[in-house]
């Protein structure tokens, strides 16, 4: 069986068509049934919250394992821009890494070069990865395609961030820019102020920077302004980060406890 058979990354499959990506969060429910329930819902992708969950590496890798049989393609977001996170996640079935808190092209280059295997980058070569069933294949094979399927994706969640935004993009080995709006804002001293006009200043700098580059923009922190998530969409961006699977059982418990409250005597 060929490489191409096995290993697929739909995300970027949808994005080189110009496609709108949709993703859950997934930061509490620890077992495998997450993946089907994304997969059975229409999500394209998960991501797997380590930075805000107390989630082992174990639990994550039997997440991300899962996703790929679902056929959706599973990220995860580290907790640490570090080789130890990034390449440990990535071997545990992950297809793409999401890195926080990115501030300089330096440190976009670190996370592409523990993400990538040699030319591309420093990742050490494990074999039978879980992406590949198990399988052997040669060394040069395996890897190339490897890099080519996983995706590296920075967050801009700072001014210093997109102040050198054009340097960030530039970096190669990058696939996608995923603004994280809150701690953006946070950092703007302006906490939870989504129509403040430098927030769409913000999209539309980083969203010409990564079309000028053939990279992706992506939404985050928008779950509760989908008129928003809309208006940058339509801007350009390419990838929603729609909300966390805490935020939909609560919502969805919320709802039904209403009903029942509602109900006249």
């Amino acid at each position: 069986m060929a490489i191409r058979d096995i290993l697929r990354n739909n995300v970027k499959e949808k994005l080189k068509r110009d496609e709108v990506v949709a993703s859950m969060t997934v930061r509490l429910i620890r077992t495998v049934e997450i993946a089907r329930i994304a997969r059975t819902a229409g999500f394209d992708t998960l991501y797997v919250d380590i930075e805000h969950s107390s989630f082992s590496l174990d639990t994550c890798g039997q997440i991300c394992m899962a996703a790929l049989e679902a056929g959706i393609a599973p990220f995860v977001r580290v907790p640490a821009n570090t080789p130890d996170y990034v390449s440990r996640v990535l071997d545990g079935g992950a297809l793409g890494v999401i890195a926080p808190h990115i501030r300089s092209a330096d440190e976009a280059k670190a996370v592409v070069s523990a993400a990538k295997f040699p030319p591309l980058g420093e990742r050490s070569n494990a074999g039978g990865l879980p992406h590949l069933h198990f399988r052997s294949f040669p060394a040069a094979e395996a890897c190339a395609a490897l890099n080519d399927a996983t995706m590296v994706v920075v967050q801009f969640e700072s001014a210093a961030a997109l102040d050198r935004a054009e340097e960030i993009v530039a970096v190669d080995g990058v696939d996608m820019v995923l603004l994280g709006l809150n701690d953006l804002l946070a950092d703007w001293g302006i906490p939870g102020e989504y129509d403040h006009p430098r927030v769409r200043e913000a999209y539309a700098k980083t969203i010409a920077a990564c079309r000028k580059r053939g990279k992706h923009c992506g939404v985050g922190g928008l779950a509760t302004r989908p008129d928003l998530v809309a208006e940058f969409v339509k801007m350009g961006a390419r990838y929603v980060s729609t909300g966390t699977d805490l935020a939909f059982l609560l919502s969805a418990c919320a709802a039904r406890a209403q009903q029942v409250k509602e109900i006249k005597l």
